[in-house]
This record gives structure tokens, C-alpha cells and sequence, in this order.
């Protein structure tokens, strides 16, 4: 396969139309350049294969495609339609099927900030705190590249304890029209609504901008479903990503 320019991926934009909420990869690296693309011939390109971080989608025709144009480069979360399972199921014999429930917000966040935790959005400077956080919830910054480019990007708010940054929501996939969030609080300090506190003020910020908030998450993950709820978003659709060779995530649980 083929690794496009940031340039040549632009001229391809229309194959990441009509947009829909939820995982946005291919929008995602051309609106933040964090992430790569590669095709099966350039020009005139019939399959597509984006990632950013560890989430990819495949897009075109599955035929145009070898075993080995993906045994080593797939290694995560993989959205693609059903047209290619065949293929993936015989390259990776060992996928599993993660389910996904995508939701949507339509109106302005039901939004309660809490008396005692500041809530604000991330700056440069907050690197120092995105860096102390626990290692299983540092994946907040994956799809910018690293806790640096999080910070400065603009699109994260935090909730600060004693000084100490405990809970993140930031804009996880960036597209035209939607924008998905992830969020992640410190063990100890689940339960409290910061999640909620968080997305809430991000909410406010996509709409700012004229775009609709999305949030995607795991049916049995159902902290993350009440959030969703309680800030005021609906259920858009069910779908699936293919996890390969990595594990399925497990909800997190309150300390």
C-alpha cells in the first residue's frame, strides 16, 4: 500500500461523506494532521486505510486488497463495513467483535458544575498535569499524538482537585460537522459528576463552533451511557468496531 501526503489525503475528503456521529479517523487526520493514511494505488484510489493512534476504518473495495497489505499494519479498533469481514477475519483469525452505542446531541448540555472542583479548558501549560495521570486512563490523548499536543490544542476541559487534574473530556475524533468525546476521571474521584461537569462544558464548546457533540462508548459500559444521559444525549444507532490484536477495554469501575 501506499502512504499518502497530508495533500493527497485532502483531495480525498469526499470518501469520509456524508458525515455521521461517532469514530470520524479519517477526518480526524486531516483536521489535526495526527495520524496516517494508505491506499492501494495512486492515483484513482479504490481502498482506503486510515489511522490515528490505535483506531483505523477501512473504506472501498476489499478486493483491491492483499493479507499482507494489513498483517502489520493493523494493530487496534477497526471500523469498516461489513464487506470486509471476509478479509479481515482471514488475515486476523483471532478478531473479536467489540460492540458500540453512538449517541447524539441535539440540544444544549443539561449541565451541573460542581461547588467544590474547578472546571476549565486544558492550556500549553497543563501538560505537567495531563502527565501525571494514571497510565490506564492516559489514552485521552492518543488521537493527538501525545499529552502536548492535547494540551494546546483547545478542544479539552479539566476538572483540578487540590491543584492535581482529575478529570478530562476532550474531543477524541475532530470532523466537519461532529465532534466525539472521550472522558476519563481518576479512580477516587468517580461519582462526584465531574465527567459530567467536563462534558458539559466541552459540549457547549463543539456547539460553539456550529458542530454537534457525538459520544461513543460500549453498551455494558454504563457509567459512560449514564453521562451521556444525563447531559441530554440520544441514542443514534448501534455498530461494532473489529478489535485486533489487542484487548477489549473493561468498563472502569468507581474506586
Amino acid at each position: 500500500m501506499i502512504q499518502l501526503t497530508p495533500l493527497q489525503l485532502e483531495t480525498l475528503r469526499n470518501w469520509f461523506t456524508p458525515e455521521r456521529p461517532g469514530p470520524l479517523v479519517g477526518l480526524h487526520v486531516l483536521q489535526t494532521g495526527n495520524g496516517q493514511c494508505f491506499v492501494d494505488c495512486w492515483p484513482n484510489s479504490r481502498t482506503l486505510l486510515v489511522n490515528t493512534a490505535d483506531n483505523y476504518m477501512l473504506a472501498g473495495d476489499p478486493e483491491t486488497l492483499t493479507p499482507d497489505d494489513l498483517q502489520l499494519r493493523i494493530a487496534g479498533f477497526v471500523e469498516a463495513p461489513e464487506r470486509f469481514a471476509p478479509l479481515l477475519r482471514a488475515v486476523f483469525p483471532d478478531l473479536r467483535l467489540w460492540d458500540r452505542v453512538v449517541f447524539e446531541l441535539k440540544t444544549k448540555p443539561a449541565l451541573l458544575l460542581p461547588a467544590k472542583q474547578p472546571i476549565r479548558r486544558l492550556e500549553p501549560d497543563d501538560v505537567y498535569h495531563l502527565q501525571r495521570m494514571r497510565p490506564e486512563i492516559n489514552w485521552i490523548w492518543n488521537t493527538w499524538g501525545g499529552p502536548e499536543r492535547l494540551a494546546a490544542s483547545g478542544y479539552a476541559w479539566g476538572a483540578f482537585a487540590n491543584e492535581r487534574l482529575v478529570s478530562v473530556a476532550c474531543s477524541f475524533f475532530v470532523g466537519d460537522h461532529y465532534e466525539d468525546i472521550g472522558v476519563v476521571t481518576e479512580g477516587e474521584f468517580r461519582g462526584l459528576g465531574l465527567s459530567v461537569a467536563c462534558a458539559g462544558k466541552l459540549c457547549e464548546d463543539i456547539q460553539g463552533r456550529g458542530k454537534q457533540p457525538s459520544w461513543t462508548t460500549s453498551p455494558e459500559n454504563l457509567a459512560s451511557v449514564r453521562v451521556a444521559e444525563k447531559l441530554g444525549f440520544r441514542l443514534h444507532r448501534h455498530d461494532v468496531l473489529y478489535a485486533i490484536g489487542v484487548p477489549i477495554p473493561e468498563p472502569a469501575r468507581r474506586s
